[in-house]
């Protein structure tokens, strides 16, 4: 589809498509309907790096909208060549965590563009990738809580890193959705021990799948600071 896995794989997400069995791993604890939202505004933007090497950068931004929160991304970045990728996403959340409704548009090759409904426990997805027909797929989850993570979009991670049960701690499964793929999956997040890449890193986060780690370093208000894959080499940070 969108993606291009010779021009930046760190941004190619869709390895965590690697579990069929999504309707029965088990969820991350549920959060009481009373209790105050996960999420808490913040707005700035990354510095994406391969090898040392600054190849693009996304601005974000997440904000209290009416009785949801509201967050926007938009990332643009250089590809071998010279060739130009640019994704944006706005993805609508309830206070728990749980989306309500996505928007995203990307283009490399070609443009593309597409949207998410979220009911309950199900994502009603529709994109258009310059066909005759839109192309539309439903899936059902086993938690409303679902991780959308987008290629090229990296803040998400930091709406997973609100998403994680720190008092519960542990070993927690999300589901998750590929929006621009139209692919779910899903991943694991654990609270590891930090190795402070800076003096404002706090705590630490390791997500991983079967093909996949990738390390969220956080704040001391669980805002997210810095994201390395290891693999590709690549860091994302804040500037």
């Amino acid at each position: 589809m969108m993606r291009d896995r010779n021009t930046l794989i760190l941004i190619c997400f869709a390895i965590l498509t690697c579990a069929a069995a999504v309707g029965v791993l088990a969820a991350p604890p549920a959060i009481p309907a009373n209790a105050p939202s996960v999420f808490v505004a913040d707005r700035g933007k990354f510095r994406v790096t391969i090898n040392g090497q600054q190849i693009g950068s996304e601005e974000f931004s997440i904000a209290p909208s009416g009785d949801a929160w509201l967050e926007r991304s938009s990332m643009s970045a250089h590809g071998p060549g010279g060739a130009e990728i640019k994704a944006s996403g706005q993805l609508r959340l309830a206070a728990d965590g749980s989306p309500v409704h996505y928007d995203w548009s990307a283009e490399a090759q070609k443009k593309a563009s597409g949207s998410v409904e979220f009911s309950g426990s199900t994502a009603k997805c529709s994109a258009d990738f310059g066909g005759a027909n839109p192309l539309r797929k439903d899936f059902t989850f086993n938690s409303p809580h679902v991780a959308v993570l987008d290629n090229n979009l990296y803040y998400q991670f930091a709406i997973l890193a609100r998403q994680y049960d720190w008092k519960a701690g542990g070993k927690q499964t999300f589901p998750v959705l590929i929006p621009q793929d139209m692919v779910p999956g899903t991943i694991s997040v654990e609270s590891v021990e930090s190795q402070p890449a800076g003096k404002e890193i706090s705590e630490a986060l390791r997500a991983s799948t079967p093909d996949l780690e990738i390390m969220l370093y956080l704040d001391s208000a669980y805002r997210l600071v810095r994201l390395e894959v290891p693999s590709s080499k690549a860091v994302i940070e804040r500037e």
